[in-house]
């Protein structure tokens, strides 16, 4: 019965990180469709907004000399 009550707690309080993700990547949206000035760049931006946090952590660690 212990384990059971384990893993009902393990998943509560996980969900921050998906919203915080999610606010970022309706920002980004915008952000990188407002820049384009045409379609294809339109669907770049797309594809970039998937993946800012990818970009975030490279700029990070080159601004700290990681």
């Amino acid at each position: 019965m212990a384990d059971k009550d384990r893993r009902e707690r393990a998943g509560r309080g996980a969900g921050g990180g998906s919203a915080a993700y999610g606010l970022g990547l309706i920002g980004a949206l915008v952000y990188y469709i407002q820049q384009a000035d045409g379609f294809w760049p339109g669907v770049l931006g797309v594809l970039k907004a998937l993946v800012w946090p990818a970009f975030a952590v490279y700029y990070l660690l080159k601004v700290v000399g990681a």
